[in-house]
């Protein structure tokens, strides 16, 4: 038994002629409006890894002032706040494409409780923070030292076969 399905020319086309609507008034008000497009939130970029005796957390911020950074731990989650603000250096008709994100943006990282909150320093150099959070001295790895005792002579002659 064969199974019939309806065919309805124009539900096909009516889809595709919205989407192609919606899209061409889409790229009209992102081109009419360059600047507030991208004035969203952003999130920037980051990178965390674990040294033998802290935690490195970098962050990529250009063109954001480091000293408009908020860097704060509390209950063991280290958050990082700021701003990259749009300079209006050029008209803005000017523009042919904006695709940085600019604004306010905040990043939360929880943190063990192996690390020591004291000690946390931060470096901003080429636009990149770097934020070190050492590790307390009970969460660092112990090295144990395996002593070696000479075998009596006795031994070492029943070992070689004597």
């Amino acid at each position: 038994m064969t199974t019939l399905n309806r065919w309805e020319p124009f539900r096909a086309t009516s889809f595709t002629l919205h989407d192609q609507l919606n899209r061409l008034f889409s790229d009209l008000l992102d081109r009419s409006t360059p600047r507030e497009s991208n004035l969203t939130t952003w999130a920037p970029a980051a990178d965390i890894y674990e040294t033998e005796h802290a935690l490195v957390v970098k962050v990529d911020l250009p063109d954001v002032d480091p000293k408009e950074l908020d860097i704060r731990v509390e209950n063991n989650v280290l958050t990082i706040r700021g701003e990259r603000k749009f300079e209006n250096k050029v008209n803005d008709s000017n523009y042919l494409r904006v695709e940085r994100s600019y604004g306010s943006f905040a990043r939360s990282f929880a943190l063990a409780n192996t690390v020591n909150a004291e000690g946390i320093k931060a470096d901003y150099q080429q636009g990149v923070l770097v934020v070190t959070v050492p590790k307390r001295e009970e969460a660092k790895p112990k090295q144990i030292k395996v002593n070696v005792s000479e075998a009596p002579a006795s031994a070492q002659a029943a070992a070689s076969g004597r």
